[in-house]
């Protein structure tokens, strides 16, 4: 018996046992040839529908960006700063082809636009669901970053539900951040998960900051997609005032049950407009919209969304000294100003 027993430890010693080390080397190559394997897949599927956006104006390119087809037909999302007003683009692919594209529709407020290329049987892809976005999860960029077609950056996506000021001063909601680099010429280009769809529109970077990159919503840009092509625009409600962001005293919130102390004070009101029809006058101070709280502009102007034209809605301000219930009809918005809603 004790001849056996080192006889057995040694053959037990002398078996091929992988080290902690050599295990751990072959995970990381694996976890690594995973995550190459998704972002070139993605790369493959998508790349041909990401093209180079020049916009013309009088016959001549003015500027240059990223767009992405996102139906056979020819329709395409890119920047509304990109096409800077043109009706216009020319639009060069993977392959070097290049292509006519005129504008469907331009929302500055959402900096996005719409065109359609000239073109049949076109590489696309598909615009997803944001909404079920994760932070950490993957996000490729894929743009014409300083003119080098076909560029690929990838990182994470780092926050959710962010917002961004359009160059209309209307607030964007519902923005992606993302650590994929982006560069002048990326713009209007997709942001794409690892499933191959696009989540986002890339929009804007933060100048002298790393890794701070932004992109529109996917369902924001599903949404002003369905009403450029109805309506050839994003309709928006409005009540003709122009107003500003003031505190409102403590005991008046919690008055009106609202948890904000910061309501809207009407600075004018439009001749003809639903607020004149309303009796609203200068000085009063909005305080909440169909019971949702109005802590300021920007919420003014998210809740009165298309879905509110024609529609009467109860407004709760403040006038000299007394809180008061207004019922009011909102009509679609005429012009852009960035403080008048």
């Amino acid at each position: 018996m004790l001849d056996r027993t080192p006889t057995f430890l040694l053959h037990s010693q002398s078996s091929a046992v992988p080290s902690p080390a050599a295990s751990d080397e072959r995970n990381d190559a694996a976890l690594l040839d995973s995550y190459s394997h998704a972002v070139t897949s993605v790369v493959d599927r998508i790349g041909p529908a990401v093209v180079r956006v020049e916009p013309q104006i009088s016959g001549r390119a003015a500027g240059m960006g990223s767009g992405v087809i996102i139906s056979p037909d020819g329709l395409l999302l890119t920047n509304s700063h990109v096409m800077q007003g043109a009706r216009e683009a020319q639009l060069t692919g993977s392959d070097g082809r290049t292509i006519a594209a005129r504008v469907i529709g331009d929302d500055p407020d959402t900096d996005l636009a719409l065109l359609h290329a000239h073109a049949d049987r076109l590489p696309f892809a598909t615009l997803g669901d944001s909404k079920r976005l994760k932070r950490g999860q993957i996000a490729i960029a894929i743009g014409n970053p300083l003119g080098f077609e076909s560029t690929v950056t990838a990182g994470v996506v780092s926050a959710l539900g962010r917002s961004l000021r359009a160059k209309s001063g209307r607030l964007i909601d519902d923005v992606i951040q993302t650590d994929a680099a982006l560069n002048p010429g990326n713009s209007g280009g997709p942001l794409v998960a690892s499933t191959g769809e696009v989540i986002g529109i890339n929009t804007a970077v933060i100048m002298g900051a790393q890794g701070i990159c932004f992109a529109v919503a996917s369902n924001t840009a599903s949404f002003v997609v369905s009403e450029l092509i109805r309506h050839g625009r994003v309709r928006r409600a409005s009540i003709g005032i122009a107003g500003q962001t003031v505190p409102v005293p403590r005991r008046v919130s919690y008055a009106a049950g609202l948890a904000g102390t910061f309501g809207v004070v009407i600075a004018a009101v439009e001749p003809g407009s639903p607020a004149e029809e309303a009796r609203l006058e200068q000085g009063d101070v909005i305080l909440s919209l169909d019971g949702e709280p109005v802590g300021g502009v920007d919420d003014l102007v998210r809740l009165l969304n298309g879905g509110r034209i024609g529609r009467v809605v109860e407004l709760v301000l403040l006038k000299k000294g007394e809180m008061h219930a207004v019922a009011i009809t909102p009509v679609e918005r005429r012009t852009k100003a960035a403080r008048s809603e």
